[in-house]
């Protein structure tokens, strides 16, 4: 059965084996295919595997030969998963590939932030510790976590490692009900409202899903509840937060300073308010928290178990 993997360089950094992939059939592997050439590229194939390819209904009904979409990714919104039902395609996903990587890179961006590790780099490569009348350089300071109390909204399993992780620093944890969620008892019970978290938060650190309930979640309104000088980390969405309030904040001073490696857009374009270089109180990333090298191992082989499965009429991860 012909495999083709259209975006293998979303996973494949140069450092990753694909060959659990290629144990399992003619596998043709493109390292990135733009949008007007998804269609050529798959005609005639059974599998595609793809990360970030769109596949919409009018696509999915063209390619007759197509059995199945495994994801690279545990989100499946590229796909129009009720056409691809309707025609018998099926899809699957992975999910709790990136759990460790993520966990690890939010806690990078909490103790860059509160240590202003960044600020502190810079002085010492720009000359400016060098001309210091002291041994060291007291021009910023910074703050212990321990005893600091740390909000997480998104309560699933990167959202409970978080929380254990930080309980392991002596930080206080809570956890929030996002507003419009309907929660079981068993769920309800620890977790306070979001107004509640904002307010009594040192670092607010986000990890919930898109959705209709969660889109703009951290507003405007939602930064006014924020203790004046807290840090806000964005690990889950851009779309969770709405930017420009973010850029305000942080220009204004009411946050002390906040990390992303998500945003609404991405790639961003150059004027996206989040990239003016006045903020120096701002830390992005490029939507790499996910990526560590034994992250993108684990997915591959993931991808390689659902393809095998699918081949053997299992079913393993399958959303459609």
């Amino acid at each position: 059965m012909k495999i083709i993997f259209l975006d293998a360089g979303t996973v494949d950094w140069r450092d990753a084996s694909l060959a659990p992939l290629k144990k399992l059939g003619n596998l043709k592997v493109y390292s990135c295919t733009g949008p007007s050439e998804v269609e050529k590229r798959s005609a005639g194939a059974g599998i595609v595997i793809t990360n970030k390819c769109v596949f919409d209904r009018k696509r999915l009904t063209r390619l007759k030969s197509l059995e199945l979409i495994a994801l690279a990714a545990t989100g499946t919104n590229n796909v129009d998963l009720e056409a691809a039902s309707r025609l018998g395609i099926a899809v699957t996903n992975v999910s709790g590939y990136s759990t460790e990587s993520v966990v690890q890179w939010t806690f990078a961006f909490l103790l860059a932030l509160v240590g202003n590790l960044l600020q502190f780099n810079e002085a010492a490569h720009n000359g400016r510790w060098s001309r210091s009348p002291f041994f060291t350089l007291p021009d910023f300071s910074f703050s212990e976590i321990d005893g600091k109390t740390l909000g997480i909204v998104g309560y699933g399993r990167i959202g409970k490692r978080v929380a254990r992780r930080a309980r392991a620093f002596g930080m206080k944890v809570l956890v929030a009900r996002i507003p419009g969620r309907v929660y079981s008892a068993s769920e309800k019970k620890g977790r306070v409202s979001l107004s509640e978290l904002l307010r009594r938060s040192d670092f607010v650190s986000l990890h919930a899903p898109l959705s209709s309930q969660t889109e703009k979640l951290i507003n405007s309104k939602a930064i006014r509840q924020m203790k004046r000088g807290a840090f806000l980390i964005n690990m889950a969405r851009g779309g969770l937060v709405e930017e420009k309030a973010l850029f305000e904040a942080l220009r204004s001073g009411r946050l002390a300073g906040a990390a992303a490696d998500v945003l609404s857009e991405e790639p961003p374009s150059k004027n996206h308010p989040l990239l003016n270089k006045k903020i120096q109180n701002l830390i992005l990333t490029p939507h790499i928290a996910w990526a560590s090298r034994e992250a993108r191992a684990r997915l591959i082989r993931e991808i390689a178990c659902n393809v095998k499965a699918f081949q053997e009429g299992k079913r393993r991860n399958r959303v459609v």
